[in-house]
């Protein structure tokens, strides 16, 4: 039996291993932290949302980010200091934008072809995620911003997704605690909502059962691969040791990049940080004034979920600042004050802050499929849609990992119903 390491514990590393545990693999995952799901697969928007597909390498993207780079509030902030990766990645973005329609596209049929994978993992192996399906709902103050909408509905339908227009009257029968006026709405029945991290934490005791080794608390040093053998040396309270496996995948999120180049690889992922508040709702008029319905707010680029009776989850904007963990109070106050004006029955006086480091390429598509070194394999990148697209290049990978074991072994055979072929690289 193959023996295959999987270098990180966040939602693809789990979903990876699970489709690669299915197919029959050893798997062993090492992640740096005590449990899986503890970093940007911790407390995101909660949104399993095909509707969220356009990829970001629109002009107006840029023009967004030089006038909002002096706005400490802004929701897409740009860091003005260069650097050789910033600049980089920026001029990967650039070179990007003539395939924003056929990207959006992809991203909307790989989003819709992960729906029936990952509810039926949640269903086969009994995860409790908070999971509602009642849609989202995209929210436009303006006439601008609805028209621009209208045209990403044409991609979003060519990629296979119905979504409708609807009217403000519509949005409050939709969703009748959002105070404000809006110009107009686009409601998607078929997204839904979750905690993404119990659902992480469920999948990976579901890969547990399965057989999965989970080495916690080790830090990766040196990986190595030689397109037979691979090596990882990981520390651990202090102690070194080095083991060995038939292949690596890397789902290390914005840690992957040096792992990459380890490995003989370019994998220009650049951290981009969003934040999000949970907001504790402790009282029943608070519960009463949450929204059920997911929103999606285009302007401020913020995004809800309703998690159970007593959480309410609001998460969004883009801060390009490194690798930076802090979580910065002028970053925060937006979110409360988002939640005040268009839920005021709500109390904020109780909130959970949180920051994470979306794992973004430059051309918004995930990388999937193999390295230079043929025993080496990828599945990371995947920006703001890291759960709505995990369970598709989990079996995107699984597909490309027997793939490869079958041409070393022709006479071992291991079926994988439902795997699309190809890869998906910048």
């Amino acid at each position: 039996m193959k023996h295959i390491a999987i270098i990180g514990g966040g939602i693809t590393g789990v979903t990876s291993a699970y489709t690669l545990a299915q197919a029959g693999y050893r798997v062993t995952l090492i992640e740096k932290n005590r449990y899986a799901g503890m970093e940007t697969s911790y407390a995101n928007g909660g949104q399993l949302s095909a509707s969220n597909a356009e990829v970001w390498t629109h002009p107006s993207t840029l023009v967004k980010g030089l006038k909002w780079m002096f706005t400490k509030d802004a929701p897409l902030l740009m860091n003005p200091l260069p650097t050789w990766h910033k600049l980089s990645w920026m001029a990967e973005f650039v070179a990007a934008i003539p395939r924003y329609r056929d990207n959006t596209e992809a991203t909307t049929r790989m989003a819709i072809a992960a729906r029936e994978h990952l509810f039926g993992w949640a269903q086969a192996e009994g995860i409790d995620f908070d999971h509602v399906r009642k849609g989202i709902l995209h929210i436009y103050r303006d006439k601008k911003g609805f028209d621009h909408a209208g045209r990403v509905s044409t991609m979003l339908a060519a990629g296979g997704l119905e979504r409708r227009a609807v009217t403000p009257d519509e949005m409050k029968a939709i969703e009748p605690t959002l105070a404000g006026r809006y110009y107009g709405g686009y409601f998607t029945e078929s997204d839904s909502t979750g905690d993404i991290h119990k659902f992480t934490h469920g999948l990976s005791q579901a890969c547990a059962r399965k057989g999965v080794n989970f080495l916690y608390g080790c830090e990766v040093l040196r990986a190595q691969a030689d397109g037979q053998n691979a090596q990882i040396t990981l520390q651990t309270e202090g102690k070194t040791e080095t083991h060995v496996f038939d292949s690596i995948v890397v789902c290390a999120g914005v840690h992957g990049r040096g792992i990459a180049a380890q490995l003989g690889d370019r994998l220009n992922i650049y951290p981009v940080k969003g934040y999000s508040i949970t907001v504790e709702l402790n009282d029943a008029v608070s519960q009463q004034a949450a929204p059920q319905v997911s929103l999606l707010d285009d302007e401020t680029k913020l995004v809800t979920s309703r998690l159970g009776q007593d959480r309410f989850r609001v998460a969004g904007t883009a801060e390009f600042n490194g690798v930076d963990h802090d979580i910065r109070a002028d970053r925060i106050r937006p979110l409360v004050q988002w939640v005040n004006q268009c839920f005021p029955g709500v109390s904020t006086r109780r909130i959970e802050p949180w920051a994470g480091l979306r794992p973004m390429l430059p051309a918004m598509m995930p990388r999937v499929g193999q390295g230079r070194r043929a025993n080496v394999f990828y599945n990371t990148g995947h920006g703001h849609l890291g759960w709505t697209l995990s369970a598709i290049t989990a079996h995107q990978l699984a597909g490309h990992v027997q793939q490869h074991f079958a041409k070393r072994a022709p006479s071992v055979t291991l079926g994988l119903k439902g795997v699309p072929d190809g890869s998906i690289r910048i």
